[in-house]
């Protein structure tokens, strides 16, 4: 499988509401289920230049996403940035997580001088932990309770991955 790489536009929110709408990735993220395609559409209109959000693309197909939040304008964070991601589930298990991060770790070693990667995954997101592991990712702690999934309180790791320099 031909796994693309690109950066996000806003033209993509009907794809982006089509990754979010699996439950699988409602269950392992901390967005709201049903998303709505205007609502996709209002979060891309204007992405801010301390977002980068790659997408990635089989075929004509969104089958993942991956953003990197920075925070240029407070100098005491600025070499941190902290990821979100988000397989669609008919794509999981196929190496798109595996290509997002790869592409992932790349921008922020080689172009966007951040020292320091993290964020959270959900204790039970075995594979999404394991994913992260591969790419250098430290569990630093356990957020208890962290958020309201399902109908229950459920732990988060604190994860992150410095640059080899």
């Amino acid at each position: 499988m031909d796994i693309i790489i690109r950066r996000l536009e806003p033209s993509d929110y009907e794809a982006m509401q089509k990754v979010f709408a699996g439950p699988k990735v409602t269950w392992g993220t901390l967005q709201q289920p049903y998303p709505s395609v205007e609502s996709w559409r209002k979060r891309l209109t204007e992405i801010p230049e301390s977002q980068f959000w790659l997408a990635a693309m089989v075929g004509d197909e969104m089958a993942g996403q991956l953003e990197i939040q920075t925070t240029p304008n407070h100098p005491r964070r600025k070499h941190v940035g902290q990821l979100g991601m988000a397989v669609r589930d008919d794509f999981q298990g196929k190496g798109v997580g595996t290509a997002l991060m790869r592409a992932a770790v790349d921008m922020a070693d080689h172009w966007l001088d951040l020292l320091r990667l993290e964020l959270g995954v959900f204790v039970d997101n075995e594979p999404a932990v394991r994913l992260y592991q591969r790419f250098g990712f430290v569990i630093e702690g356990t957020l208890t309770r962290y958020a309201f999934r399902a109908g229950t309180y459920a732990d988060v790791y604190a994860m992150a991955r410095f640059r080899q320099e």
